[in-house]
Parts: structure tokens; sequence; C-alpha cells
């Protein structure tokens, strides 16, 4: 069960003791619309940021189907895009996995225009500096 922010590390920021909020890296790995992985995960995103967290979104593997251009399929129960989409506005940064977009044949032009290519060594840099990595 995920811990409520209240027991995350709070980050110490610089002189005079500010604190920063806690950072969440969310990874999506799994194929979106076959189960309620990314749903979830999702969700979980928008609860952290309610709750005052850092959140970063890293996509990757079969989830990378999350950010094709219309990519949601007919008769998809959720609208996971429209989700995603809307935790940006309030903070949320997503990276794609570059390797993982070419290796589904996705062009860079494919892939809806808030995300943002990254490479391996990004991820390890967000999971570094990161206070929690929760994957689904």
């Amino acid at each position: 069960m995920l811990a409520t922010l209240k027991s995350l590390p709070a980050r110490v920021a610089g002189r005079g003791g500010a604190r920063k909020p806690a950072a969440v890296l969310v990874i999506l790995s799994d194929a979106p619309f076959d189960g309620d992985a990314a749903w979830n995960a999702l969700r979980l995103a928008a609860t952290l940021l309610d709750q005052g967290a850092q959140v970063r979104i890293f996509v990757m593997n079969d989830a990378i189907d999350l950010v094709r251009e219309g990519g949601m399929p007919d008769g998809a129960e959720f609208d996971l895009q429209a989700m995603l989409r809307a935790l940006l506005p309030r903070g949320a940064r997503l990276k794609i996995c570059t390797t993982c977009v070419n290796r589904c044949g996705i062009g860079q032009g494919e892939v809806i225009p808030e995300a943002i290519m990254a490479t391996m060594g990004d991820l390890a840099a967000w999971v570094i500096d990161s206070d929690r990595v929760v994957v689904f």
C-alpha cells in the first residue's frame, strides 16, 4: 500500500531549511489498454499531485501506445490520454522512451505533443533524484 504523503520524506532545499515536496516517479511499462494498470497509475499520479508531491511520469515498453497520437482504441472504457494530459498543467512532468517509440514503429510526430523524448540516461537521472519509484 502506498504511504500517504505525510510519511514520504520531505526534501531539504538550500539555505533557510525550505522544504520541497517529495518527488515520485511513476513508470508505465505495460500495455495501457489491456487492463487497469495505466488507469490506476494515472489515478495515483493525480492523487499524489493533490497531496503536494512532485510527479514525474516515464512511459516505456508497451505502455508507449498511451502517448501515440490517436491511439485510443474504439470502445475504451477510459480516455487515458485525456487523464494523462490533465496531469501536465497541474505540474506533472512527462517523458517517453525514444528507443521504445522507434521500436514500436511510431515516429516522433506521431506521439502527443506534450511528450518529451528521453533516453535511459534521463530515466536513470529521474530514478536517482526521486524519493519513490512506482512501476505499473
